[in-house]
């Protein structure tokens, strides 16, 4: 099982920065696309961390690593990063399916369209967490970020936004390690649905309101 966030802050460069975690009560299956703990496997902890507008770290797993440990996350986990305030984590539930998600929407892009040869962006990142009550298989796993993906572009369809996501969204999808083996994760599969529906519910009610980055709320 997957603990409700808690939200909390790190002192850095004289600013106290939010930051949000969650931890496993067991080890858990994962799948995340995140900078930190990317991959498949096994994963004890999740964290979500917001950083300024003009961050540019060399090595963001180590930084999210220090992190972790400053937070006492043991063992092996997820991080992630946004410019939002993860205070305004967005979170729904479909079925057992449990979904949060912070979603920064500054910079939309369509994922085939053509890149400029100078890219100057504003950062916007969409952090996706999904935990799904039952053991979901490596492919089903895979499929999941998938469908999170799908339902994240229809929310930003639906929000009359002019892309697909952000250049910068990450997806994290946990479960169980233990029980009969789900061999599916797409939209029309027994817990590809509820995941759908209730990533879409997230993303479009976070999108709905204006999200001011962090850093620009506090002048940093």
């Amino acid at each position: 099982m997957l603990s409700e966030p808690t939200l909390t802050s790190r002192a850095e460069d004289g600013r106290d920065i939010p930051l949000l975690f969650w931890r496993a009560t067991a080890p858990l299956r994962t799948v995340s696309s995140g900078p930190l703990g990317g991959g498949i496997g096994i994963r004890r902890w999740v964290l979500n961390a917001t950083v300024p507008m003009s961050y540019d770290s060399g090595d963001p797993a180590a930084h999210l690593a220090a992190l972790a440990a400053d937070l006492a996350l043991d063992g092996p986990g997820v991080g992630l990063l946004t410019g939002v305030h993860v205070g305004e984590v967005v979170a729904r539930t479909d079925t057992g399916v449990r979904v949060w998600a912070t979603v920064g929407l500054g910079t939309p892009v369509l994922a085939a369209a053509p890149t400029p040869a100078a890219l100057v962006q504003r950062v916007g990142t969409v952090n996706i967490v999904v935990y799904v009550p039952a053991r979901l298989a490596d492919s089903a796993l895979v499929n999941a970020v998938a469908t999170a993906t799908e339902a994240k572009t229809q929310a930003i369809s639906e929000l009359g936004l002019p892309g697909t996501g952000t250049p910068t969204d990450a997806v994290t999808v946990l479960c169980p390690v233990d029980g009969p083996e789900a061999a599916y994760g797409g939209p029309r599969s027994s817990w590809g649905a509820p995941l759908a529906r209730a990533v879409h519910a997230a993303v479009l009610a976070g999108g709905s309101q204006p999200v001011v980055p962090w850093s620009e709320q506090v002048g940093a």
